[in-house]
């Protein structure tokens, strides 16, 4: 049986079963109208003042789509709800918190690195290795799921709230034992921006959560300007009184939008990461078809996985055509292949300090081989696998699709069988 079938625990399916038997009834019960929602959040939080209205367009094309096309289970709309309503909380309480103490906005953002690079290529990874180097400042799970009150220096490790996530995780990690062998949780590991996008409900964490095929079809060709300010704000938040040298900070949604986010910080520094693309579709399809599956009775695997492979080949050729338009400089992008990655991590972020004149100090370097040494996920928990045959992908099409993206950065395909 393969991870994406396998059955949820008996008390959530009968909870599920339960409600597929209500009808509009249980709909109106865990209503995901977004008016009512907006209240909802305002009463909970005590405030009313929600900043721009920019986000309501977002959230009303969000709620539709979770209610036209994900197939919601009971478990899936308590979720979906949740979700939306600490989302709302959040920002009632960021737009208070920069009206209380406006110095926040004057927080320096300088010369964050970027790590763009389509999922599954190594950037998770990456990211929790610069991360290890106190040079430089990555938001955590658990400050960006909980901001308030602020994160301080003082406390950071030892923040209650990093309990509270922990609990969280794990209850996904009962629900969804082997996710963990796909990806990485944990309250104190780098967090992806997609979770600071999700303020303006403007982010690809959605459509990985929910399948919201309307939602993420709006999402690729939506301008990102206010949202990326709002990104910068959040930075000055989480870094107030928690501060770094250099943000580091790492989404594939960058592929999409490289030409807002640059917009928004012209000094950015970027690392690129690159693998075969069928590769990196055949394994985020397996990877959102099992998330799906926690709260939606859709979990079609091919329709997954080609509408990914449809999303990755957008974005790659976003992301060409913006480096060919000379939107980054040559001396602040550096490319890093997968297998030069994975052969050696710390001799790869050796090499990526070096581009950006960084030093990477013997005592680091140690530290971060200590960190892969002793924490490798697929040695603690598994293996990830996936097929070539189980995906949809028709080989030579996507090849030949593909073929201007490979060529470009010198890609090598690779054995397209169960790997991880």
């Amino acid at each position: 049986m393969s991870i994406a079938n396998a059955p949820l625990p008996l008390p959530v399916r009968l909870m599920n079963a339960g409600f597929s038997i209500t009808g509009p009834l249980g709909a109106r019960l865990l209503s995901l109208q977004p008016e009512a929602l907006i209240a909802h959040a305002a009463k909970q939080a005590g405030l009313n003042d929600f900043g721009s209205d920019y986000f309501r367009g977002p959230l009303a094309r969000l709620c539709r789509s979770l209610e036209e096309d994900a197939q919601l289970t009971a478990l899936g709309r308590l979720m979906a709800r949740q979700d939306i309503l600490r989302l709302l909380v959040n920002r009632l309480q960021f737009i208070d918190i920069f009206k209380r103490h406006p110095e926040i906005a004057e927080q320096e953002i300088k010369a964050p690195i970027f790590i763009l690079g389509m999922p599954r290529t190594g950037t998770t990874s990456l990211h929790e290795l610069m991360a290890l180097d106190p040079q430089f400042r990555a938001p955590l799970s658990w400050e960006v799921a909980y901001p308030f009150p602020p994160p301080e220096t003082a406390s950071y490790r030892s923040d209650p709230r990093i309990r509270q996530c922990e609990e969280e995780l794990a209850r996904v990690d009962q629900l969804l034992p082997d996710f963990r062998n796909m990806h990485p949780m944990g309250a104190e590991l780098p967090q992806e921006c997609v979770a600071l996008f999700a303020y303006d409900f403007v982010s690809m964490i959605f459509d990985v959560q929910f399948r919201v095929d309307r939602y993420q079809q709006w999402l690729v060709a939506e301008d990102m300007t206010e949202v990326f300010k709002n990104h910068r704000r959040w930075l000055q938040l989480l870094q107030w009184k928690c501060p770094g040298d250099t943000w580091v900070l790492k989404s594939p949604q960058y592929l999409w939008n490289i030409d807002d986010m640059l917009r928004e910080y012209p000094d950015a520094r970027v690392v690129q990461t690159h693998r075969d693309p069928l590769k990196v579709a055949m394994s985020i399809g397996s990877l959102v078809s099992t998330l799906r599956g926690l709260g939606s009775n859709d979990r079609d695997l091919v329709r997954t996985t080609r509408a990914y492979a449809d999303l990755l080949h957008f974005g790659t050729e976003r992301t060409m055509s913006a480096r060919q338009r000379g939107l980054l400089a040559s001396d602040r992008v550096i490319d890093v292949q997968f297998a030069e990655f994975r052969k050696g991590e710390v001799a790869a972020v050796r090499r990526i300090y070096e581009y950006f004149g960084l030093e990477l100090s013997h005592d680091k370097a140690a530290m971060m081989q200590g960190f892969l040494d002793n924490g490798r996920e697929s040695e603690r928990h598994g293996k990830h696998t996936y097929s070539l045959a189980e995906s949809g992908l028709d080989l030579s099409a996507e090849r030949e699709r593909f073929a201007a993206y490979q060529s470009s950065y010198q890609i090598p395909s690779e054995v397209l069988a169960n790997d991880n």
